[in-house]
Order: C-alpha cells, then sequence, then structure tokens
C-alpha cells in the first residue's frame, strides 16, 4: 500500500514522539522542511534510533546512507517514498 507524502509525515511524528516523549508538542508540529537536527532536535543516537524505527515501521531498508544524507523530515520522506 502507497502512503501519501502527509501521512508518511503523520507517522514521522509519532515515531518522533516516541523518540523525546518530553518535546511532544515540537515533534507533531514538524514539517517536511523541519531540520532534523536544528528543529527537531536529534543528536546522533536519535537520528540512529528514527533509523531502525523508521526500517520497522515501514518494512524498508537504510542502504549506502548516512546520518549526514539527511537533513530534512522532506529528505526522510522522499527516502521513504523511493524505497516503498
Amino acid at each position: 500500500m502507497q502512503l501519501s507524502r502527509k501521512e508518511i509525515l503523520e507517522k514521522l511524528q509519532e515515531i518522533m514522539v516516541s523518540i523525546n516523549e518530553n518535546e511532544r508538542e515540537k515533534m507533531e508540529s514538524t514539517t517536511e522542511d523541519s531540520r532534523l537536527i536544528e528543529d527537531v532536535g536529534l543528536n546522533s543516537v536519535g537520528m540512529l534510533y528514527l533509523v531502525i524505527v523508521i526500517e520497522e515501521s515501514f518494512q524498508i531498508k537504510f542502504e549506502d546512507v548516512g546520518t549526514a544524507t539527511f537533513n530534512t523530515i522532506g529528505n526522510v520522506i522522499d527516502y521513504i517514498e523511493e524505497r516503498m
């Protein structure tokens, strides 16, 4: 089943809330333009956890990419769409 960009964004927001429950409001208000480090506040451990949960949630594999590949939520959505 193909998800829309909006549906992927909503699922990513849920995942990010699970990573940092204390920042629920910030995580739920992220957009495709939100930067993962500067706006969302993910550190390297958070980024790794995000990749693992995305792989499980979307049934995809991250191959030949590093966390530096993704600057924004939109970059992550693009990658997920390509792999689904």
